[in-house]
């Protein structure tokens, strides 16, 4: 039987294209985050007792200091799966399939290596950097308990993220999009079970994650071992080549530092907020990154839409096409993240009271909540451009907009606004930077369309 090659990436009208590579993606991210705010709202529900309600708000301030070090991890995984995907992409485009076979072997065995030594490195050590996220004695516990079991479980997590990326690169995306769902669904069923009723709490959430990934992973390598799809799981494509690694490594390096940085962030973020104002703070802004974090999802979804259109026809070196995706991405990701502007602003109450029945956080969460997303209507164009550079492998540039968004605008903001604000100069930093992000993309965007334009004309 022909093998399956996803030549009408270069063919088919390119607003039909996104559409059917997004929508499923963005129903796979928003399903992804979907069970994290699962997670978080039975969590954030749990009381002193470990029943439901009445919540003192210890074990979902606790969930909050785990973010950095999932951060870490994510990066590590996206390092290795986007950098991989993208390569895929660009050489199915070129038609170098062998290539591209040899970069899915690859890909799997970086992640197991990288996945492996996270998790031991952070076992070992993961007192000490709970305690350098910002935890405190009443909170250490609750965070310790959810990251033992993330990090068992972490090679796992790897590889059902990276694999979900190669489906939608090898023209799969309604079957990345399944993968999800049945994860969100697998873990949304046990979440209740294993944290009341089993009694087993935070530690409970955690495992349920873990498993309903697995569950997922392993329907992943059944649909990658067909033979009859140009690329599959096969003998001969798992030893590692240099340049192969060097090219998947090039690539990720952008989403890498972009949530090292990320890491970083959240670290200061959780520092001003404890410094500020205490648990309670470290909870609500736990609260408003799983909401925000839900609608920045959606445009990763519509950019995942974009990548492997993108990649095959720069590859082609169809460049009205590129174009076309790129201003079409653009206006999608403004409509969703000028619907989380609104609904940030108009009814934050609605969201957070969902989290939590412990009224000083539902009261802070909310008034951070506004000003987080004050400037939101602009972060769709900053991301889809950002992952339009590393998209047509321009690593460099993503990059720099990785890292400027970060370290260059953020991080600064974090540590003045508050000496001036307080708690509320936390907040507005985040606001700040998105802006300050916005005009960089634009200037490089624009920079990069004159010099293409001449070069190719």
């Amino acid at each position: 039987m022909a093998q399956y090659v996803p030549t009408e990436l270069g063919t088919r009208k390119v607003s039909r294209l996104l559409f059917e590579y997004a929508v499923p993606a963005i129903i796979a991210m928003t399903a992804a985050s979907l069970y994290n705010i699962v997670d978080s709202i039975f969590i954030g529900h749990i009381g002193p007792d470990g029943s439901w309600g009445n919540s003192d708000g210890l074990a979902i301030s606790g969930l909050a200091l785990t973010f950095p070090l999932m951060n870490i991890s994510a990066a590590l995984g996206a390092m290795v799966g986007v950098g991989a995907s993208t390569v895929i992409s660009v050489r199915l485009g070129q038609r170098d399939y062998e290539t591209a076979k040899q970069v899915l072997g690859n890909s799997i065995v970086l992640k197991i290596v990288l996945g492996l030594i996270f998790m031991v490195a952070g076992i070992y050590w993961l007192d000490p950097i709970l305690r350098l996220f910002g935890a405190s004695d009443a909170t250490l516990p609750y965070a310790r308990d959810y990251m033992l079991i993330i990090l068992g479980g972490n090679v796992f997590s790897h590889l059902y993220f990276g694999m979900n990326g190669t489906l939608r690169a090898c023209g799969h995306p309604t079957k990345a999009m399944y993968c999800t769902l049945l994860t969100v669904v697998v873990n949304t069923i046990l979440d209740p079970i294993f944290i009341f009723w089993f009694g087993w709490g935070i530690q409970g959430a955690a495992l349920a994650t873990i498993l309903s990934q697995c569950i997922s992973l392993a329907w992943q390598f059944q649909i990658m071992s067909n033979p009859n799809q140009m690329l599959h799981l096969q003998r001969g494509i798992y030893g590692l080549r240099p340049d192969i690694v060097r090219q998947i490594l090039a690539i990720g390096l952008s989403p890498f530092l972009m949530n090292l940085c990320a890491c970083l962030v959240v670290v200061l973020i959780n520092t001003g907020m404890k410094q500020y104002g205490g648990d309670t703070a470290i909870a609500a802004y736990g609260i408003v990154n799983r909401v925000v974090y839900l609608f920045v999802m959606m445009v990763m979804g519509l950019n995942q839409g974009m990548q492997p259109i993108v990649g095959y026809n720069w590859g082609a070196k169809q460049d009205e096409r590129v174009w076309s995706t790129l201003r079409l991405t653009i206006i999608c990701a403004e409509v969703v993240t000028c619907t989380g502007f609104l609904v940030g602003e108009l009814c934050p109450n609605v969201l957070t009271r969902l989290f939590t029945d412990n009224q000083p956080i539902i009261e802070m969460a909310d008034h951070g909540f506004r000003l987080d997303v004050l400037v939101f209507p602009l972060v769709g164009a900053q991301m889809v451009i950002g992952n339009f550079f590393q998209s047509i492998g321009h690593a460099g540039k993503s990059i720099f907009q990785s890292v400027t968004r970060q370290a260059l605008f953020l991080v600064p903001g974090l540590l003045i606004f508050p000496r001036f604000f307080g708690l509320d100069g936390v907040w507005m930093a985040i606001p700040v930077s998105d802006l300050a992000a916005f005009f960089t993309s634009i200037g490089m965007l624009w920079w990069l369309i004159r010099k293409v334009k001449g070069k190719r004309s």
